[in-house]
């Protein structure tokens, strides 16, 4: 029996769950398992305590000595709950976490053992650095990194089993300084945006000294059984499949989306959502997706850097909690084709330490221009650097997604709804005329008069705008479903900080010259309005009339990933990352490099997959159907039948042995097409001949012909699990 019936007949539908019975309160247990400033207050010392808030709060150093304190009280919590070891946690640009687990448990000089946890194992450990992507930055003989503490993200503990281990947040750099992960720049890019958007709210509100950009995601995911995940070689190997003709029911009947959660995918949920709220993950919402099997997931807002962390951790956590189900969590852009695939989308705004949220207009005509100056500066931002956003999200596997079934399209464009679009058309035509001190009119625009006040409820939502406003926060709905957020966050919130500093430069320029304040700032508006209009699109972004609109308008529009990333290292990046202290120009280059590798081995694994599943998997069923045909057609001439009693057999026969035959040799085409760009050095230039000489000419036409198989051949011998199975059976 194949690995696909025994899959099907171990299907009992049994729900497990090992949720707590009876857990009606999640604030019960929401941060247990989390060393917050909380929980410090009661392991800590007064020095120790006020050290670490300072870090926290106000990203002040904290002294070695204070850290060995620090360490000691976090080790007696930790050793409270259970915990032997600790890791440093950290997110190199693997797209993976990386932990590397050591003892509390030491022998000192005269043999005694002890449990120790100094400030030295805090602050700073060793892992080795040119065994993680480095783009060249770290030779192999080269093998010193150094993670070193992140105390504005939470030590945590990470219960896998029995097993406890105490987790504490890093970057992650070389011996050299550079760093080798998503983290540090991150950190680096908000503090950028803190810097330029201070600076800019000042304008308005002189008791603002903080701005945090704060983000919440959407993660979407899709389960299935495990035997039936097993059963496919292709989703082991490569999280998606590359071969699966499309079942009479995929999502047409739109009978999936916010539907009733199925008992066996509930039970995973309540589980993973329990261990979600023990690390102080924020989950909100659960709902079904539009397509089938698909799921959604979404926190509570949090700052970025937490809520980063955070995702990551999830995903972890989301994938070691199915196992317990007997189930498969698929984070792939794109597991299955046509129906849905899965994003990220990144909910991002800026909130000031005064409490007040940047993005969502106000009441008064002063806070609607602070709004107005924020909003708009945003979309100056998404518009100077669309490229930039473009290759914060592109992958070999977000390709798969882009462009159809609610995901965006590769176009980066802004939708703001009829009502904004309206308030910024009137503010261009009344700022244009003749404006002085004397027309205060535009000062006292009160946005509620064109906005209603419910603006969350009348900005309309745009599923293809890969950048959209949503009433008092952008979404960038063009992250894919397996990325770290960083990558993005990191662009968005780096470009949005140089268009901040280049709108004060401007501003005080006006002042300078005699300008009162909100006039200045007004015509800066009006300014930038205009010069980014064109990124402005409120219609239908999967439409062949918006490509054409989008080339008119000059928006760029690329489709793959290694010409997408060449934005990363022009004179442009590379001056807007180096002047807000992000990116050196080394760390940008070896960046580029990073995502080309990853593209080509991706790529690379795929094209392995189909040959093989071609020619061990589905050429053998299909040779062996043919045999049954041919038995029967003899059979059936033996006995004496005319031609006509068997024409079907004959017709199916030679429609199979077509299609083997275009199998057969696209697969070795393609092998010798791989081997040609293997040998290629340079690698943009692979990565580039990746997609264009092996992926382009061959996945499409090769899948096409296993997939018209899959209907031809006898269900019965057909080996790989179907679409069928694999989105309705649990």
């Amino acid at each position: 029996m194949s690995l696909r019936f025994q899959a099907i007949n171990n299907l009992t539908g049994e729900i497990t769950a090992t949720s707590v019975p009876g857990l009606t309160k999640i604030s019960a247990i929401f941060g247990e398992n989390v060393f917050t400033l909380k929980t410090a207050r009661e392991f800590l010392s007064d020095e120790a305590y006020k050290s670490l808030s300072a870090s926290v709060k106000g990203n002040k150093k904290i002294e070695r000595a204070v850290a060995s304190h620090i360490a000691n009280g976090i080790r007696s919590w930790a050793e409270a709950k259970g915990v032997s070891h600790f890791t440093h946690w950290f997110q190199p640009l693997t797209g993976t976490t990386a932990e590397k687990h050591d003892s509390f448990f030491t022998i000192k000089s005269d043999g005694t053992p002890i449990q120790e946890f100094d400030g030295a194992a805090l602050i700073q450990q060793e892992p080795d650095a040119s065994s993680f992507p480095s783009g060249g930055l770290r030779a192999t003989f080269e093998a010193r990194g150094y993670t070193a503490w992140d105390p504005s993200s939470p030590a945590f503990i990470m219960e896998i089993g029995t097993g406890k281990t105490l987790c504490i947040p890093t970057i992650y750099v070389s011996y050299t300084g550079e760093s080798l992960d998503y983290k540090a720049p991150l950190l680096k890019a908000l503090e950028a945006l803190n810097k330029s958007a201070v600076e800019v709210a000042n304008y308005f509100d002189k008791n603002v000294t903080k701005i945090t950009a704060t983000l919440g995601w959407e993660q979407e995911y899709f389960i299935i059984d495990e035997g039936l995940a097993n059963a496919r070689p292709d989703l082991v190997q490569c999280g998606r499949t590359v071969f699966g003709a499309s079942p009479a029911k995929g999502q047409q009947l739109e009978d999936h989306y916010f539907g009733s959660i199925p008992e066996r995918v509930y039970a995973f949920m309540r589980d993973y959502e329990e261990e979600c709220y023990k690390l102080g993950i924020p989950l909100r919402t659960r709902h079904n997706e539009v397509a089938p099997a698909q799921f959604e997931c979404a926190p509570i807002f949090e700052d970025v850097n937490i809520a980063v962390d955070h995702n990551v951790l999830m995903m972890d956590v989301m994938n070691r909690v199915a196992k317990n189900h007997k189930l498969r969590v698929l984070l792939h852009e794109k597991p299955f084709a046509g129906i849905n695939g899965n994003g990220k989308h990144n909910n991002w705004s800026m909130a000031t330490d005064t409490g007040v949220n940047l993005l969502a207009p106000g009441k008064t005509p002063k806070t609607n221009l602070m709004f107005l100056t924020f909003f708009v500066n945003t979309i100056k931002a998404v518009h100077d650097y669309a490229d930039l956003l473009r290759a914060s999200i592109a992958s070999a596997a977000n390709d798969h997604r882009l462009g159809a079934n609610e995901a965006p399209p590769a176009i980066i464009s802004v939708f703001i709804g009829e009502y904004l679009t309206k308030v910024l058309n009137d503010i261009e035509t009344r700022v244009s005329d003749k404006f002085d001190e004397q027309d205060e009119a535009i000062l006292k625009l009160d946005l509620h008069r064109s906005i209603p006040e419910l603006l969350l409820d009348n900005t309309d939502r745009n599923r293809t705008s890969p950048f959209a406003f949503t009433g008092n926060k952008f979404e960038f709905r063009a992250v894919g479903s397996s990325a770290n957020c960083a990558n993005a966050m990191i662009t968005l919130n780096t470009i949005v900080a140089e268009t901040l500093k280049t709108f004060k430069k401007e501003v005080d320029e006006m002042i300078d010259k005699g300008d009162k304040k909100e006039i200045a700032i007004m015509h800066v508006i009006q300014k930038y309005i205009v010069e980014s209009k064109k990124v402005l699109f409120e219609g239908d972004g999967y439409s062949e009339a918006w490509e054409k609109e989008a080339e008119k308008r000059g928006l760029p529009n690329i489709k793959t990933t290694p010409l997408a990333l060449d934005a990363m290292v022009t004179d442009k990046a590379k001056h807007l990352f180096h002047s807000n202290n992000v990116y050196n120009h080394i760390e940008l280059e070896a960046r580029h490099e990073i995502e080309l590798e990853k593209y080509i081995k991706k790529v690379q694994i795929e094209a392995r997959i189909m040959g093989d599943l071609a020619i061990n998997h589905i050429i053998p069923v299909a040779i062996k159907y043919q045999n049954i045909l041919v038995a029967n057609i003899k059979g059936l001439k033996d006995a004496g039948l005319p031609e006509s009693a068997y024409k079907s057999q004959l017709e199916i026969l030679k429609e199979i042995s077509g299609h083997l035959q275009a199998i057969h040799s696209k697969t070795d085409e393609m092998v010798e097409a791989r081997k040609i760009v293997n040998n290629m050095e340079h690698t943009r230039t692979k990565a580039i001949a990746y997609e264009s000489q092996v992926k382009a000419p061959f996945f499409d036409e090769i899948r096409y012909n296993v997939d018209k198989l899959e209907h031809l051949v006898a269900d019965e011998i057909w080996t790989l699990p179907k679409y069928r199975e694999m989105l309705f059976l649990r």
